[in-house]
């Protein structure tokens, strides 16, 4: 009989976006295969690792990703990241497990900093030829001018710190006035920031992954926010109305399916990936690239599995056996 996979949840981070994360770590805990994994979570938060194991904690020795249990040293053969926002998305952990040779469920170290930047990933796939959004880029100190850039972007605008998820710091500005404190606000997240131009029309979200050697495209969940966007309340609380398949043609279907698809590949992003994207007069604008998507019940990624009739724990295990090569 084939060993278990001793399978470690990294579930945490350093962020705003803990809870969030705990949320995810939970429903990849509570789908993963036991008859296939051996499952632990393991919770890290600014520096402290610890393995949770019947409601007690042990010390994860950082030399090697592995703990002491009943006298006995457990070593991991994989891990499934959950932690969205630093140091689980920006790279950090993924060159930690390259250096030790232990696999893991989200793109490599370059894949998941490229990704976790709005601004450079924004401006590589501007380069490589897809729509996205006009934009502004402002590092904390310089100076700004903000009638230059409301006659760059016009109003209303997008302002987002560069490197923080579940929309934490964003906020859409209206007017002249608002510009100010808005940026402000997203500086408190980070030291860089970028101002968006705003792009009219409906918002959809397109999960893609690898199932053994074939890129899979999920069905498209369309996102209808009651608020001014999709903020943390829409996503997190209810506060809209997420349609999985989108009401969307075929045709813009298959379009944004094949060009998430196509990002997948040429970014060579790896496990489950979420891409969000604007239709913009029927040409998809893509406005972020998830490569920690989250994966709570009320996230969107499960609600397109669940559309795509696929049981959530043979999704894992397929992104588990895909990504531990």
């Amino acid at each position: 009989m084939e060993r278990k996979l001793n399978i470690a949840i990294a579930a945490g981070g350093d962020s705003a976006e803990e809870v969030i994360s705990m949320k995810t770590a939970q429903t990849v805990y509570d789908h993963l295969d036991r008859g296939k994994f051996e499952v632990v979570m393991v919770k890290m938060r600014f520096g402290e690792w610890k393995a949770l194991i019947d409601e007690n904690e042990y010390e994860i020795n950082k030399n090697d990703f592995s703990f002491e249990h009943k006298g006995e040293k457990f070593q991991f053969d994989y891990v499934f990241i959950a932690i969205h926002g630093t140091p689980g998305e920006d790279g950090k952990l993924q060159a930690y497990f390259d250096l030790l040779d232990i696999p893991y469920s989200s793109p490599d170290h370059i894949g998941s900093t490229l990704t976790f930047n709005k601004w450079y990933c924004s401006t590589l796939l501007n380069q490589m030829g897809y729509h996205v959004a006009q934009s502004h880029y402002i590092r904390r100190g310089e100076s700004i001018d903000e009638d230059a850039i409301i006659e760059k972007l016009g109003l209303p605008c997008f302002v987002k710190p560069c490197s923080s998820g579940s929309s934490f710091g964003i906020s859409k500005v209206k007017a002249k006035e608002a510009l100010f404190s808005a940026i402000s606000e997203a500086f408190e997240y980070d030291h860089e920031i970028m101002i968006e131009g705003f792009l009219p029309g409906k918002e959809v979200t397109c999960g893609v992954y690898k199932s053994k050697d074939e890129i899979r495209a999920l069905p498209i969940t369309q996102i209808i926010p009651n608020g001014e966007f999709f903020d943390y309340a829409a996503k997190y609380e209810g506060d809209s109305q997420e349609i999985t398949p989108a009401r969307i043609t075929e045709e813009q279907t298959s379009e944004v399916q094949r060009i998430a698809k196509e990002i997948y590949k040429k970014l060579n992003l790896r496990g489950i990936v979420r891409i969000d994207f604007m239709l913009n007069e029927n040409t998809p604008y893509i406005i972020e690239v998830n490569a920690v998507p989250g994966l709570s019940a009320e996230s969107l990624v499960p609600q397109q599995v669940r559309a795509a009739k696929i049981p959530m724990n043979q999704f894992f295990t397929d992104i588990i056996e895909a990504t531990k090569k």
